[in-house]
């Protein structure tokens, strides 16, 4: 296979084993990760290697350059692949922001709308032209199962993909499709956004099972054990909210349950049976608290956002807003108010009109 070079910016559970698998498949990656958050990356920083275990390629896989430096970071690649938890996207945008060209794409893995708040973050700082891109889930189910050690379980078959401005949407389809084979598109980056998958079934199935989580301390598998019939329920009533908000705006989003079948987590059936029938998610054990990431991500840049932009447009969300109302006791704050909204995006007060225009050519009005 003919590798190409890759800049993986990271220094978590995805970003490791995407920057292990990638160049065990002949990739050059440079592993990219804030000054800031440098603990993540120093165990690899003098051997650069990452030992890879699981179902993506194993072995030791040295990596062609591990930095802090994103200049340096982006100068190794026209290709970004962004890997990091949704809080953290806007300080990327920041760092990135004064290197990057015309002939960057950037993805986020998954973006939960991220690429709009880098579109706003980049034109605030006056760099235009940059093509931005997202995924509605994770490509692989891992974890760092050691200092330098990534376990991947299950590989997503296939990645659903929203380009900003739409109109590059085949390009970046075509650069992406042999990093990540069976990449498939959406029609712009808020259809792709409005699917992901984890603000459906996270925050309800934690607030849920939140007894057992602390009781435990999360020992037990949490799709497997958590997701029952009655937690289905609230989490299928949060998917209708969320598929009436993408009607609103003109797509016909996919049920969550076929989500995860196509995405080759499950077979297909109702939610229930495809996550119990899941080889790769019944692996996954539940958070240790309920004051997690499934948590402080997907509420405020997740359901959240969701849920402002329903208000900008008039659609009830009222499951969706009970679930961030009681998941922001547990959080300790309001992810109403401190989460992504609909001015971080760069889309307050657009129209529907405004924001298809916006969505296909990148360009504000």
């Amino acid at each position: 296979m003919s590798g190409r070079s890759v800049t993986v910016m990271g220094g978590g559970n995805t970003a490791f084993a995407v920057a292990a698998s990638l160049t065990l498949e002949g990739h050059d990656v440079t592993l990219f990760e804030l000054p800031e958050f440098a603990d993540s990356i120093r165990p690899i920083e003098q051997n650069r290697t990452i030992n890879l275990l699981g179902v993506a390629g194993r072995g030791p896989a040295r990596i062609a350059e591990v930095t802090t430096d994103a200049q340096r970071a982006l100068a190794a690649s026209d290709l970004a692949l962004l890997i990091v938890p949704a809080y953290a996207h806007k300080a990327f945008a920041e760092a990135c922001a004064p290197f990057l060209t015309p002939d960057h794409t950037v993805v986020l893995m998954p973006g939960t709308l991220g690429s709009l708040e880098w579109s706003k973050v980049l034109s605030e700082a006056g760099r235009t032209g940059v093509t931005l891109a997202e995924v509605d889930t994770a490509p692989y189910v891992c974890r760092k199962t050691g200092p330098d050690e990534a376990t991947i379980w299950g590989v997503v078959s296939a990645l659903g993909m929203g380009v900003l401005p739409a109109t590059d949407t085949a390009r970046v389809q075509a650069m992406l499709d042999p990093l990540f084979p069976g990449i498939t598109t959406y029609p712009d980056v808020m259809a792709c956004g409005l699917s992901a998958i984890k603000p459906v079934m996270h925050p309800a199935g934690v607030l849920m099972n939140a007894g057992r989580i602390e009781y435990s301390r999360g020992e037990f598998y949490f799709y497997e054990e958590g997701v029952s019939p009655s937690v289905v329920l609230v989490i299928m009533r949060v998917d209708e909210e969320r598929r009436n908000i993408g009607r609103s705006l003109g797509y016909d989003l996919i049920a969550v349950e076929d989500a995860f079948h196509q995405a080759g987590f499950g077979p297909k059936g109702d939610l229930w049976a495809t996550v119990n029938g899941s080889r790769m998610l019944t692996q996954v054990r539940a958070p240790g608290t309920v004051n997690n990431r499934w948590m402080t991500e997907d509420l405020p840049y997740g359901l959240a956002t969701w849920s402002q932009v329903a208000g900008q447009y008039g659609i009830d969300t009222p499951t969706i807003r009970a679930i961030i109302e009681l998941g922001s006791i547990v959080i300790g704050f309001d992810a109403l108010a401190q989460g992504r909204g609909v001015e971080d995006l760069g889309i307050d007060g657009m129209d529907r009109e405004e924001l298809k225009v916006f969505l296909e050519t990148g360009v504000r009005r």
